[in-house]
């Protein structure tokens, strides 16, 4: 059985707190791990969590701040001491390529794992595979910094009821799948006639940013939305300063992006009670509201 959900590793922003561990989020897509900034302290985080080296194939790096990087150390040692037999490929902005390496050979150990680089350099697509395509786009902080999101394409659900109708079983229906027709018993038959259009699903990743087109652009049409909102609206001043979202801010980009469920993250330790940004989100966003807390997990939204 496939399985698609965020597993939240870490929630705060530039410091830890005694609730909050540094950010870090595993996404599972049916069988493919991606995590997005390990912050420090997800190793410790992973085994809270259940979640295990062989679980990851790829890590992607929104940019190089300590709180959404500093676990990359431990985590790339992790892979080779737990001999993980998969390819895992890095993602992260190129103009940080000196900081990826030095944290990559920050200590010495047996490095055996296969840790496949690929920065950032544009927007666009990075890799396509099984699960879909990834993609990134660029985001306004202080530093160089990309968000990302993982698009599934459209596809057709296959009904039984026609299928039987028209007598098509076994390697038949693969067939009608591939290639989008089938010759069948003297008749053709077309794909469309035997199923119904499936939407693909979509994943999106925003991190440290201020409002932007890049932002509304990874949001478009996600079934899940994983965006910070370091601020409430009352500390809007500073939020834009830093490079930030508030709540509200962030509650936009999904409204105005027709996104289905919502992820809020990324909390700055001013604020002691996670329920305003639930409040001051739902003033603006009228969907699936999620307040992010350590170790906690999100279902991907059932498909439309």
């Amino acid at each position: 059985m496939s399985v698609r959900e965020l597993v939240v590793l870490g929630t705060a922003s530039q410091a830890p707190t005694r609730q909050r561990n540094h950010n870090g989020y595993l996404l599972r897509w049916d069988g493919v791990g991606l995590l997005f900034d390990p912050g420090e302290g997800v190793q410790r985080q992973m085994v809270h969590a259940g979640v295990s080296a062989h679980d990851v194939d790829r890590v992607c790096l929104t940019h190089f701040h300590g709180d959404h990087c500093l676990g990359v150390p431990g985590l790339v040692q992790r892979l080779s001491l737990d001999r993980v037999p998969q390819q895992v490929v890095a993602h992260y902005p190129a103009s940080g390529a000196e900081y990826f390496h030095r944290m990559r050979y920050a200590a010495p150990f047996h490095e055996v794992a296969d840790l496949r680089e690929e920065p950032v350099e544009r927007e666009g697509a990075l890799a396509t595979g099984s699960f879909g395509t990834i993609e990134a786009r660029r985001l306004d902080h202080r530093i160089d910094a990309f968000g990302y999101r993982l698009v599934e394409p459209d596809g057709h659900r296959m009904l039984p009821a026609e299928l039987s109708r028209l007598d098509i079983a076994g390697p038949d229906v693969g067939v009608l799948q591939r290639e989008g027709v089938l010759h069948h018993r003297g008749r053709r038959v077309l794909l469309d006639e035997v199923s119904e259009p499936r939407l693909g699903q979509r994943f999106a990743f925003v991190m440290d940013t201020r409002l932007c087109d890049g932002a509304f652009a990874l949001a478009e049409g996600a079934d899940l939305l994983v965006i910070e909102s370091t601020f409430l609206d009352r500390d809007a001043d500073l939020a834009r300063d830093y490079g930030h979202l508030t709540a509200a801010q962030a509650a936009r980009v999904a409204a105005e992006s027709g996104v289905r469920r919502l992820v809020l993250t990324h909390f700055s330790g001013r604020y002691p009670d996670p329920r305003p940004f639930h409040d001051e989100a739902a003033e603006v966003f009228g969907g699936d509201i999620v307040v992010a807390e350590d170790l906690m997990r999100v279902p991907v939204p059932r498909r439309r």
